[in-house]
């Protein structure tokens, strides 16, 4: 919960951090940088450690680690402490994703194990969309410092549960030594991708320097790929991937993540600076998404349990195609209740997906590659929000380019110098309207009206290829199966 929540939760802080610490946009851009790019570099040496030392004991390192950070964050008084302790919530946040789905392996037999992880889909799900509304609730009515102290009594009774009740699996023929070079090859070619994704927004897609680093990427895994073949103890075997069922759900995180964080990422513009609602108020428009995450993901493991994952996995991406494609219809105009309609196609597409997607990586590895399955399944994740919102934010950035002038000569609006054109169109691709206070009101009226119709052309756009990417995932969800080795997970079920 900590660690979803603190994907979301922080963009509602990002303003009162920015003005209370006097802090530039590009710092305040660093504060969600820093812990991603932590979380998506480390996620799979993280998911190492916990099948080498046990996942019991890296959960309670990564859960203390978290709310440690996120303490030292609340108290710290510049930016720069900021983003350095976001960094460790990250390092610190992908010890525990990984170690969870690692505990829930080793824990629940096979039968039990999908309605385990619709209750882990459930949390992550929640905490995920309910980051805004509680981030508002608490920014607004505390401090941004209490977004983070929050963490801290969480993770105190995290920490004393998971030592009364988690217990240390360990398998037989777990891991006895570390792949350096392979942790080093692939955490630089991670990085190389994130950060290319991360800034591609600012440099331009056909910079250099975007491309210098994709190409650094691919040559990083490539070289990752040549070391594991001839590694004793590989980082990832690459004979993992001969699974067709687990390579199609590692694909079907990255195109779901795609959709789904890449879309969103534009909805909570469209709510805020389109129809004017506060944070809170913009969250709580977004409550059915969450209920119906809430509700469908433990529906979603009952029903995987007794059809396998297959139907249930290419039906949620389908109607998470339609839910997206409905979404595109979105206008100024659009009614509270319409947008509820697919809000809540979308939690109920995504659910099973969130469920089964996992259960089909984590259960088609052997058990003593189990956190290595959790953290593809986390960086898989990581690296399709990463990859939607800054391939739908490319779409809606060259449709508002396209349009905008177009548009705001039609309206007989004063023209605008090149530079006020691209000063405008930034405005307009977050919903907001490029007026100046000295704007008369019936000019300020016209522009407003540009720029939301603009934007919503952009939007739609966007949600449109959101929907292409839900489709092609429906055929790679046709390609999995309930996993192989599912049956050895619960070795210590009887415990429970």
């Amino acid at each position: 919960m900590m660690v979803a929540l603190d994907g979301t939760i922080v963009a509602i802080a990002n303003p009162a951090i920015q003005k209370d610490l006097d802090a530039s946009f590009a710092d305040v851009q660093w504060i969600t940088n820093g812990y991603f790019l932590a979380l998506a570099v480390t996620l799979i040496t993280a998911g190492k450690l916990g099948d080498r030392f046990g996942h019991r004991q890296t959960f309670l390192i990564g859960v203390v680690g978290f709310g440690a950070a996120s303490g030292a964050i609340g108290l710290s008084d510049s930016i720069a402490l900021v983003v350095t302790f976001r960094v460790f919530q990250g390092l610190f946040g992908a010890l525990l994703m990984p170690a969870a789905l690692g505990l829930l392996r080793a824990t629940f037999p096979a039968e039990k194990l999908n309605m385990a992880i619709g209750i882990w889909g459930m949390v992550i799900g929640a905490s995920t969309a309910g980051g805004p509304i509680l981030g508002g609730l608490l920014v607004q009515h505390v401090s941004w410092q209490s977004v983070f102290f929050i963490n801290v009594p969480v993770g105190a009774i995290a920490l004393v549960l998971g030592l009364l009740i988690l217990l240390d699996h360990r398998a037989e023929n777990a891991p006895r030594s570390f792949d350096l070079l392979g942790i080093a090859l692939l955490s630089g070619a991670m990085f190389c991708l994130v950060w290319a994704l991360i800034k591609a927004p600012a440099w331009g897609w056909g910079d250099g320097l975007t491309w210098a680093f994709l190409g650094a990427s691919v040559l990083g895994f490539a070289l990752f790929a040549l070391w594991e073949k001839r590694v004793k103890e590989p980082l990832i075997p690459l004979a993992l991937f001969r699974s067709v069922p687990l390579s199609a759900g590692v694909v079907l995180m990255v195109l779901m993540a795609i959709a789904f964080l890449g879309g969103l990422f534009f909805v909570t513009f469209y709510l805020q600076n389109v129809h004017g609602m506060s944070p809170v108020d913009a969250g709580l428009h977004l409550l059915p998404l969450t209920g119906m995450m809430i509700v469908g993901s433990p529906l979603a493991g009952a029903l995987i349990t007794k059809t396998g994952p297959r139907i249930p996995l290419a039906g949620g991406m389908a109607l998470t195609a339609i839910s997206m494609y409905g979404m595109s219809t979105l206008d100024t105009g659009t009614s509270g209740a319409v947008m509820s309609i697919w809000f809540a196609g979308l939690g109920l597409g995504l659910a099973p997906v969130m469920v089964g997607a996992t259960e089909v990586i984590v259960g088609n590895a052997p058990m003593e590659l189990s956190g290595v399955a959790g953290g593809l399944q986390q960086a898989a994740m990581q690296i399709g929000g990463s990859l939607g919102t800054a391939v739908l934010g490319a779409v809606m950035a060259s449709k508002v380019d396209g349009d905008l002038a177009g548009n705001w000569a039609d309206a007989k609006l004063p023209p605008l110098t090149p530079a006020q054109l691209d000063q405008a169109s930034e405005a307009v691709q977050v919903g907001a309207a490029p007026v100046t206070k000295d704007t008369p009101a019936a000019i300020a009226a016209q522009i407003t009206d540009v720029a939301h119709d603009t934007f919503i052309s952009g939007m739609s756009l966007a949600c449109l290829v959101a929907a292409g990417v839900a489709v092609v995932a429906v055929f790679v969800a046709l390609l999995t199966k309930r996993g192989d080795n599912a049956e050895a997970a619960g070795a210590g079920a009887g415990h429970i």
